[in-house]
């Protein structure tokens, strides 16, 4: 599994275009779409993006909620705002002004990897929300959880010592 990482901060021309980091479009690279998927937050003043595979994905965990529920309902509106932005020669995509003004941006952007997705945030206003979640892990405590052990191997004894 190829996975988003790390901070870059781009610049964002004149007509919203902005080149998505080299080491995101490699992770890209292979799916069956030439771009990105975007879409506002619901927790965050920044853009939740992915692969369309990951969107795919999305799709069949969202039909496994009942079709007419509220979860449903609430939860499959939010496919409503997603828009693919497709890459241009130069491995940019173009940002649609309701994004930009929702997020804030106007000179660049900072992509942000987390994990199997990343974000795209104003800079400034990812600078501070970074902070401002260091700083709850730090209060709570947080860690991952550990590592699963791994399965026993067939015919192996477990937990014996001679």
């Amino acid at each position: 599994m190829r996975l988003f990482l790390s901070t870059y901060v781009n610049k964002v021309d004149r007509k919203g275009r902005v080149s998505v980091p080299a080491p995101f479009r490699a992770v890209l690279s292979g799916q069956n779409s030439a771009g990105i998927v975007a879409f506002r937050s619901f927790k965050y003043p920044a853009l939740d993006c992915s692969s369309l595979a990951r969107v795919e994905e999305m799709a069949a965990q969202l039909e496994t909620l009942p079709q007419f529920s509220e979860e449903f309902e609430n939860l499959a509106s939010l496919f409503a705002d997603m828009r693919e932005l497709p890459f241009d020669s130069e491995g940019r995509i173009m940002l649609p002004d309701h994004m930009l003004e929702f997020a804030g941006i106007t000179e660049s952007v900072a992509f942000v990897g987390q994990s199997t997705t990343f974000q795209i945030w104003e800079p400034a206003a990812h600078e501070a929300h970074q902070q401002a979640m260091r700083q709850a892990a730090r209060d709570k405590k947080l860690t991952l959880p550990a590592a699963r052990p791994a399965a026993p191997v067939p015919g192996s004894v477990q937990g014996s010592n001679p």
